[in-house]
């Protein structure tokens, strides 16, 4: 058994959905879970996370930590981990975790494992295996040295547990001393989208080059609605303006490992396959039967994105009435 740290990740008052997959499988693992939890207004959420396994939540909740800075989190961190000694801090790879992560990990003067895929501990230790070679190997992790052993996991590599709404964890005021801060976040401008991330996604939608212009990735919106999917788009859509960046799957956008992909009109390079390949399931469509996407499948469909599309969406919402 290990003492675990887990970084949690808030946005507007709610936990990251990445957040209870690294709590679950700590928690599953008969480790003593801590959970670090930072921001503003945030206390109430300290029981949510014991639903997941959290047997103790570190709670620092102050205006100056709002917004993300990782300057500032690390401020706050540094001496919770000293005090805490914990064996294993993880932390989600998003956008925070690759920036907060190897911040702390240079200031504790230890190793980080990241965008690991897969995860097991060994009583105090953990081992990990991460993608290399743009996803055409996996290599396993070994942590030398003292100190805590770090690692930021990708999102949904994991899944989340079943909460069990019994359990509670022990709340834990942290004293929050930021002192000169060199930059702070002052306003953050929120897109549009009612759709979820791709990188948070169980379903994600993406179309490629041959959609031709913006305005006919609607057909993919319209299908990504019935189900609750993200839409995303291989580079070659986002260069010819048919997307923005946010959307972008692949080794130069984000990664994405939800539970179903389908991957329309991509021919499947391997910058995209970079980004895409730990999926649960892949469903290509494509007219090209060579199209590399299709030695990675799991179904593939030769034909007209066009035509085929339109009548996976009815059948969706035959499913989804039925």
């Amino acid at each position: 058994m290990s003492k675990v740290l887990v970084i949690a990740e808030q946005r507007d008052g709610r936990l990251k959905k990445s957040t209870f997959e690294l709590i679950g499988a700590s928690a599953a693992a008969g480790n003593e879970t801590h959970v670090a939890l930072l921001g503003e207004g945030i206390t109430g959420l300290a029981q949510e996370l014991a639903h997941y396994g959290a047997k103790k939540v570190h709670i620092a909740d102050h205006a100056g930590l709002k917004f993300y800075t990782s300057e500032a989190y690390s401020k706050v961190l540094f001496p919770l981990i000293q005090s805490l000694s914990p064996s294993v801090i993880m932390a989600s790879h998003t956008p925070t975790g690759r920036d907060l992560m190897p911040r702390l990990s240079a200031k504790l003067n230890v190793g980080l494992a990241s965008d690991c895929t897969q995860l097991a501990f060994e009583g105090d230790q953990i081992k990990v295996r991460r993608p290399v070679y743009a996803g055409k190997a996996t290599v396993e992790v070994e942590f030398l040295g003292s100190g805590p052993r770090m690692a930021t996991v990708r999102q949904n590599a994991l899944g989340v547990p079943k909460p069990d709404t019994s359990k509670t964890a022990e709340a834990a005021p942290i004293s929050v001393d930021l002192g000169k801060i060199a930059a702070q976040v002052t306003e953050v401008v929120k897109g549009t989208s009612a759709r979820p991330d791709v990188t948070e996604a169980a379903i994600v939608i993406s179309g490629g080059r041959s959609l031709k212009n913006a305005e006919n990735f609607k057909i993919l919106e319209e299908t990504a609605d019935v189900i609750g999917a993200a839409v995303g788009a291989s580079r070659a859509a986002v260069d010819a303006g048919f997307r923005p960046h946010r959307d972008q799957v692949g080794q130069t956008g984000k990664v994405v490992s939800p539970s179903l992909y389908i991957a329309c009109g991509i021919s499947g390079a391997i910058q995209h396959l970079a980004g895409m390949r730990t999926s649960k399931v892949i469903v290509a469509i494509n007219t090209d039967s060579e199209a590399p996407i299709f030695q990675l499948a799991d179904y593939g469909v030769v034909g007209d994105l066009f035509t085929i599309i339109p009548l996976l969406k009815e059948e969706l919402k035959k499913i989804k009435e039925h």
